[in-house]
C-alpha cells in the first residue's frame, strides 16, 4: 500500500484489490487473497463485523444448519444439526476475520465507484481509494421493498419493513398484518401470532420440511444446488423459474395450526385500510416482509443489468475489466446466495484476479 496526500483532508491509498462489503461474501473472497498473499484491503460501512445479522429481529435463526453455515477454511463451530442464532452468525463472522488476520476496516462507507487512467476511484469520505480490482460483496438486500400505495395507508395503523423488526412486544396492541409469503413473512407471522392476533398476506411458495428420511433437507439438495450452474440449460431454466424460495421448516399446516388467517396479494387501499383478495382488513400493525431492491446507481462505471441485478459470467464484468460481484442469488449455482455455497464463487472470483495479476 502507499499514500500520497494530493490535498488537504483528503488521503488516497492504493491496493491492488480492494472488496467492497465484510460480511460471508467478502470475508471469503479475502480468505483466498490471503492465502497467495495478495495485496488487498476489506471495507464496510458497519462499524463492526457482523452487524448486518445482529441488526436482524431479535429469534433469527439461519435456515440451514451447521453443517451448510461454514465459509472456506472453517467449519462453524457447533454440532452439524444445529441452526445458529443471528449473534452466533454475526460472531462467528468476526472470529472468522481474526483468525485469517484478514485486513479488513470497518465504518467505511464507499459513496461512489468510479475509473480513471485504468485504476478504480472508491470515494469514501475523507480517503480516496484507488485499486486495480473491485470485488463488490455488498449482497442485494439495500433498499427495503414497500409498496408506494402504501403512503394512502391511515396513519393510525403503523407500519414497519422486516429489517426494522425486532420483536412483538415492540408492536402496538391489536391485529397484525404480516405482508410477503417468504422465510421471513412466516417466521415472523408464526412469532406474531402468540401475542396479537395476526394475517398473513402473499401467494403460496411452496415449503420444503427441515428433514427428508432422517436427514438435513439440504443434505439431499445440497449435490443438485451446486451443480445446477448457469453453464447448463437446466440452470438458466431454474434461474427464470425460481423468483421467490420456498419455505424452509415452516408448512400451510403449521401456519393455520397457529391461528394465522391466510390472505392472498394485498393490492391497493381503500379508505384507509389494506385490501387482501379485495376485501380491506382492518389491523393496527403491517409488516412489510416484501424484500429489498438493490441499488448499484453508486456504480458509475458500465455495468450491465438483468433486470435490477448486474449481469456477470459467474462474478466477471467483462465490460469493466477489473470489476467482480460475489454474494448475488445464482451468480453461478443455486448454493451461490448460501453462507456454504459462496465460497466457491469467492474461490473462482480471485483466481480471476490473481491470474489478471500474473500470478
Amino acid at each position: 500500500m502507499h499514500a500520497t496526500t494530493p490535498r488537504p483532508g483528503i488521503r488516497i491509498e492504493r491496493y491492488d484489490t480492494i472488496v467492497i462489503g465484510a460480511g460471508q461474501a467478502g470475508l471469503a473472497v479475502g480468505y483466498h487473497l490471503a492465502r497467495r498473499d495478495a495485496d488487498f484491503l476489506i471495507l464496510d460501512g458497519a462499524s463492526r463485523l457482523g452487524e448486518s445479522w445482529r441488526q436482524r429481529w431479535d429469534s433469527l435463526r439461519v435456515f440451514t444448519s451447521a453443517r451448510f453455515t461454514g465459509l472456506p477454511g472453517m467449519p462453524f463451530p457447533a454440532p452439524a444439526s444445529h441452526f445458529p442464532d443471528k449473534d452466533e452468525l454475526a460472531d462467528y463472522l468476526e472470529r472468522y476475520a481474526q483468525r485469517f488476520d484478514l485486513p479488513v476496516r470497518t465504518a467505511t462507507r464507499v459513496s461512489s465507484l468510479s475509473r480513471e487512467g485504468g485504476r478504480y476511484l472508491l470515494d469514501a469520505g475523507d480517503v480516496r481509494y484507488e485499486a486495480r480490482n473491485v470485488v463488490v460483496a455488498t449482497g442485494p438486500f439495500h433498499v427495503p421493498s414497500i409498496p408506494p400505495w402504501s403512503r394512502g395507508l391511515s396513519p393510525a395503523i403503523r407500519q414497519l419493513h422486516s429489517s426494522a423488526y425486532r420483536n412483538p412486544f415492540a408492536l402496538p396492541e391489536g391485529p397484525v398484518l404480516v405482508v410477503g409469503m417468504g422465510n421471513a413473512g412466516a417466521r415472523i407471522a408464526l412469532e406474531v401470532s402468540r401475542f396479537r392476533p395476526t394475517i398473513l398476506a402473499g401467494p403460496k411458495t411452496g415449503n420444503l420440511g427441515r428433514t427428508l428420511l432422517g436427514r438435513d433437507i439440504h443434505w439431499w439438495l445440497w449435490p443438485v444446488v451446486t451443480r445446477l450452474t448457469l453453464d447448463t440449460p437446466i440452470g438458466r431454466l431454474l434461474r427464470r423459474r425460481l423468483a421467490r424460495d420456498p419455505l424452509v421448516g415452516v408448512s400451510e399446516g403449521d401456519l393455520a395450526r397457529a391461528g394465522i388467517e391466510r390472505r392472498g396479494r394485498v393490492t391497493e387501499v381503500r379508505d384507509g385500510l389494506p385490501v387482501a383478495d379485495g376485501v380491506p382488513v382492518d389491523v393496527r400493525t403491517i409488516i412489510w416482509c416484501t424484500g429489498f431492491t438493490p441499488d448499484f446507481s453508486w456504480i458509475r462505471v458500465p455495468l450491465p443489468l438483468d433486470g435490477p441485478m448486474p449481469r456477470t459470467r459467474r462474478g466477471v464484468v467483462p465490460e469493466s475489466p477489473g470489476l467482480y460481484f460475489v454474494g448475488l442469488r445464482f451468480l453461478h449455482t443455486l448454493a451461490s446466495a448460501f453462507i456454504a455455497g459462496v465460497g466457491a464463487d469467492a474461490a473462482h472470483v480471485a483466481a480471476q484476479i490473481l491470474h489478471a495479476e500474473g500470478r
